[in-house]
């Protein structure tokens, strides 16, 4: 299995996935394009016992090993065929990531053991190029998982070569399959496959939400939002949305996660005098994060399509967030209504609308009744169709 990064804390959906996996008998050996950078992990990554290799990142910081690995791969009865793939491709995007791709392909197919039977890579771009061209110097099948930003901003001539020369992907919005199977030759090799939840991790809260509404100043209103600080997420919609809350209206914000705009968000907030209601609590794990689920009463994120047409699929917090009986605030972007129907178990407001969004805000934290009332019906929609149990079984055939 070929990872853009391992163990990272914001893709517990793929550690569970592993861990789904090897409880099921399956042997992986898993193979990391990157180190990692998160200081923390989450209890799933200690369960995890699959071998690990990391490939080299940088040609210049392994120079003996990717040559060593290129005088090997040479003798392996797939490699011109992979070189001229590589070519092809390079003649498109003469970027030092191509060339760093195929140098990584060479560097797995020479190391990996001799028994591996197929490979299987977690995102379409650059793990999916990886996991190709190693795939065709080994001569051994390859499948990919598809996501969100890889689908959508990966260019269309990428993503149909690699779903055609693919025996199968996944991927886990109705929209993304959509869009892949548009661009595949055979369609029916693009299947939908909804990452699900371990319940067993994320049981239902012994207690029901609370009768808290805004109207006292020591007890106000828990918002959360959980998700890196990047523009795809709409923190700063929030953020504005939040300085036009009435005063009358008492309520407090916790955000979990890092992210490159996090001091950003922490300079607007003081920009806009929230600070002091505001607990930007970095990167978490995740027994801090079902906590931080537990103690809120609604959860909020306003996603977007960023400039660069990087966008969510269905992010994983929000089905969390589901599984906790919270009511979510989200906007109608990719597979977000596949799960939050507007008025059912949450609110979708257009995105960049902090106007809109603070209503929606108030309107659910000024009543406590309704709440409870949508985060019923989310949780019960979560058990019943995003059960991590159903979907692993799913995957699991097609790797069989």
């Amino acid at each position: 299995m070929f990872l853009k990064g391992y163990p990272r804390l914001s893709e517990t959906f793929i550690a569970q996935e592993i861990l789904s996996l090897q409880r099921a008998g399956l042997r992986m050996d898993l193979v990391s394009l990157r180190h990692p950078t998160d200081t923390k992990n989450h209890p799933v990554h200690d369960e995890i016992v699959a071998p690990l290799t990391y490939l080299p990142e940088y040609v210049h910081q392994e120079p003996r090993r990717c040559l060593t690995a290129f005088l090997a791969a040479r003798k392996l009865p797939g490699f011109r065929e992979a070189f001229r793939t590589w070519r092809v491709d390079f003649a498109r995007d003469r970027t030092r990531n191509r060339f760093r791709r195929f140098v990584q392909a060479m560097v797995a197919a020479t190391e990996l053991p001799s028994d591996i039977e197929m490979l299987y890579g977690h995102f379409i771009h650059t793990p999916g190029s990886v996991t190709r061209y190693t795939g065709i110097m080994r001569e051994l099948p390859f499948a990919i998982s598809a996501h969100a930003k890889d689908i959508w901003t990966s260019p269309d001539w990428e993503l149909s070569e690699k779903l055609d020369s693919a025996e199968w992907t996944v991927t886990c919005t109705k929209g993304g399959a959509d869009h892949l199977s548009r661009l595949s030759r055979d369609p029916n090799k693009v299947r939908l496959l909804y990452h699900g939840l371990d319940l067993n991790r994320f049981p239902p809260p012994h207690q029901a939400g609370s009768q808290r509404d805004g109207r006292q100043p020591d007890n106000p209103v828990q918002l959360l939002s959980v998700g890196r600080a990047v523009e795809k997420k709409g923190l700063d919609t929030l953020l504005r949305a939040l300085s036009r809350l009435p005063k009358s209206f008492h309520w407090r914000w916790t955000h979990i996660a890092g992210g490159p705009q996090l001091n950003a968000l922490k300079a607007l907030a003081e920009d806009l005098s929230l600070s002091k209601k505001i607990s930007f609590l970095g990167a978490q794990d995740q027994s801090r994060v079902l906590q931080a689920y537990r103690e809120s009463d609604l959860f909020v994120l306003p996603c977007r399509i960023a400039a660069n047409g990087d966008r969510d699929g269905l992010p994983n917090v929000i089905v969390e967030a589901q599984s906790q009986r919270l009511p979510v605030i989200s906007t109608p972007i990719s597979g977000i209504p596949e799960l939050i129907v507007d008025g059912r178990n949450g609110r979708l407001v257009p995105p960049d609308d902090s106007v809109t969004l603070a209503r929606a805000i108030v309107e659910l934290g000024r009543d406590p009744e309704l709440r409870a009332e949508m985060g019923k019906v989310g949780m019960g929609w979560v058990h019943d169709d995003f059960n991590a149990g159903r979907e692993i079984q799913q995957l699991i055939d097609l790797l069989g």
